[in-house]
């Protein structure tokens, strides 16, 4: 069998993706953010969606269990849309 080759290409930077097109604007909301996006929608915080803290594209903002994040998607009908979601457990 012929060996392989490591490949001579670059290797990507980790977080390189982040900037990809399709991958939305993910921020760490403050605590009042998170009190005022609660109050907005009348939820307490296990009714949110949830997202993990390993989840690649926010792992870089350094979020704990609890934390809030804001995500702004771009869409062709309505501009730009805001999703929250909040940090769950592993």
């Amino acid at each position: 069998m012929a060996k392989k080759t490591p490949s001579k290409e670059p290797k990507e930077e980790p977080q390189s993706f982040l900037n990809h097109m399709l991958v939305p604007k993910h921020e760490l909301c403050t605590e009042e953010e998170k009190k005022q996006i609660l109050v907005k929608y009348n939820v307490k915080p296990n009714q949110l969606p949830r997202i993990r803290a390993t989840d690649p594209a926010i792992r870089h903002l350094g979020v704990k269990q609890g934390d809030v994040i804001k995500i702004t998607r771009s869409s062709e009908t309505a501009g730009e849309a805001t999703f929250y979601r909040i940090i769950a457990n592993e």
